[in-house]
């Protein structure tokens, strides 16, 4: 999960507990968390707005968001009569947290949740051309299948780690004129084996 504050590298973010996610597995938190996260920090009533739902609605669940450690006060923004609410990241060991049957069910709505909101991303910036001419050639969707061991994926991860940590970071570091907000995906993993006598192919697609 990515976030607006500065965090520890993403492989390095706080892992949130079972209690946590319980917490989190709620259809309108987790809208929230993902508008904070793809539009910046926001007051509730701008939630509200965006969302469809009452203010009192959004206030509630941002302070229980707050205190499971989902979202802080922005403290970039000025303080009034409303908050500013930034997102806060986290890391979720979902596939491991799937075997636990106490959480079970949540750990599947959030895991849900994150396919979902990647699926609906992708397909508006695949089906919507960006108007403005410096962005519109800008941006990557690529897939490469190769044969390769546990060692050799492990050091092809913690490399491309390494990468978007050190442009994140400073991306984050440094004010710059002209900037979006942009999302960046990486996975890396292996797939299924098709039966028992199935070779690693080194074919890319």
């Amino acid at each position: 999960m990515a976030d607006d504050k500065t965090p520890a590298p993403a492989h390095r973010e706080r892992a949130i507990g079972p209690e946590a996610l319980k917490a989190f597995a709620h259809p309108l938190r987790m809208a929230l968390y993902d508008a904070l996260v793809e539009y910046g920090s926001a007051t509730a009533t701008m939630l509200a707005r965006r969302l469809g739902e009452s203010t009192g609605q959004t206030s509630y669940h941002l302070r229980q968001l707050e205190r499971h450690g989902f979202v802080e006060d922005d403290p970039d923004k000025p303080s009034g009569r409303e908050r500013w609410w930034r997102s806060i990241g986290f890391s979720l060991e979902g596939r491991s947290m799937l075997e636990d049957p106490s959480i079970a069910a949540a750990t599947g709505l959030v895991l849900q949740r994150v396919i979902d909101e990647r699926t609906s991303v992708l397909a508006h910036w695949m089906t919507h051309p960006d108007t403005e001419p410096e962005w519109a050639e800008v941006g990557i969707n690529q897939r490469a299948t190769v044969g390769m061991t546990a060692d050799e994926l492990q050091a092809l991860i913690t490399e491309l780690e390494e990468v978007v940590d050190r442009h994140v970071g400073a991306a984050r570091s440094t004010d710059v004129p002209g900037r979006r907000r942009v999302r960046l995906y990486l996975d890396a993993f292996p797939l299924p084996r098709a039966d028992e006598d199935a070779r690693p192919s080194d074919t890319s697609v």
